[in-house]
């Protein structure tokens, strides 16, 4: 099967990436041509045009930072591409986006699968993300080695609309994580202990976290490069919130880190590292929270 991939940003280029190692036959195409390079002397074809790239391909999958955008390049894909292919999904979108986008490919005779991923960037470089999948099984069953390339961990959550949901409840309680990771690193510091000794304590004890381990080494190293911004933070704390007044579910903690990360952006901009929340604290006590041995980037 040839593949065509749209969107290299931060995410999706390493993605397509696995794809073109895993043996794939793939197409590429962004905006910015230039992130395209590497995947063109990896192997892939580059593009020109989305229309180009979907006249190529027998199936079709994006990484796109909104459902606005996500809708904008499903309209230019659709009148170039073959009846009976399949668009997979890789970016986060609310369930409601997910289902009228659907119907929208359904309407010119291609089936949708939703695969966000979780892990992060570092682990998307190494193929090893986990990818959440909702749609039909038997679509699910034809693309799963190509699902495979992508992710190490590959959950079939049920119908369209089921991963949508469990990628925001993940992200959810990533960005809880990531404030109270914070608060417990500021504790820590004005309580006047060594920070890295700190950090690896918490590691080794229950109140260990995956956002801990990542992006509390971020924090301590001072860059907060984590390649996901405050803007994408609160795309994905709003669809939690819509999903607890949908269900009837008090989110009072998802609430409470919506309206710090509303602050994070004021401070910030919307382009700032989510990491920076917990600069929020350190600006707000003039208490920076560094320590040696803690890498710039996540590898």
């Amino acid at each position: 099967m040839k593949y065509g991939y749209i969107g290299l940003g931060h995410l999706g280029g390493h993605l397509a990436m696995c794809l073109i190692r895993g043996g794939f036959d793939l197409v590429v195409y962004d905006l910015n041509p230039s992130l395209a390079d590497r995947h063109v002397a990896a192997g892939a074809k580059r593009a020109d045009t989305i229309a180009e790239l979907a006249g190529q391909v027998d199936h079709i999958i994006t990484c796109l930072p909104s459902p606005a955008v996500s809708e904008k390049v499903l309209a230019q894909m659709l009148p170039h591409l073959k009846r009976g292919a399949t668009w997979i999904e890789n970016s986060t979108l609310g369930r409601d986006d997910v289902l009228r986008l659907a119907e929208i490919a359904k309407g010119h005779g291609v089936d949708m699968l939703e695969a966000p991923v979780t892990g992060g960037v570092h682990l998307a470089a190494r193929g090893e993300v986990t990818v959440l999948v909702g749609g039909e099984q038997a679509q699910f069953e034809h693309h799963k080695s190509a699902l495979e390339k992508i992710g190490n961990r590959i959950f079939f959550m049920g119908p369209l609309g089921s991963a949508s949901i469990i990628k925001v409840i993940t992200n959810m309680l990533a960005f809880i994580h990531l404030v109270a990771d914070a608060e417990a690193l500021m504790l820590a510091k004005r309580g006047g202990l060594d920070l890295g000794q700190s950090w690896r304590a918490i590691q080794a004890s229950s109140g260990n976290s995956f956002v801990h381990e990542t992006e509390g080494q971020l924090i301590l190293n001072g860059s907060y490069d984590i390649d996901f911004t405050m803007d994408l933070a609160l795309k994905d704390l709003g669809f939690a919130k819509k999903f607890g007044e949908d269900f009837g579910v008090p989110l009072d903690l998802a609430q409470k880190t919506l309206e710090t990360f509303v602050k994070g952006k004021a401070a910030y901009g919307g382009a700032a590292q989510s990491t920076q929340i917990a600069k929020l604290l350190e600006d707000q006590l003039n208490t920076d929270l560094r320590a040696d041995g803690f890498p710039a980037k996540l590898v």
